[in-house]
């Protein structure tokens, strides 16, 4: 015979929502802050592709 299923708190659900939220600021600022070293030029430890077809195209 099927058993219901005990109900989360308001607590537990509250605590699960902020872990969620506060994992997106987190990686919020990371990207900007490699967008922000991208474009200074002072990255290291970061791979992104340089577009060659716009280097060819200015020879």
């Amino acid at each position: 015979m099927a058993v219901p299923k005990k109900k989360t708190s308001k607590g537990k659900r509250n605590q699960r929502h902020a872990t969620w939220k506060g994992k997106a600021t987190i990686a919020a600022e990371k990207a900007l802050s490699i967008g922000k070293s991208v474009l200074t030029g002072r990255a290291q430890g970061f791979v992104y592709p340089m577009n060659e077809s716009s280097e060819d195209e200015s020879d």
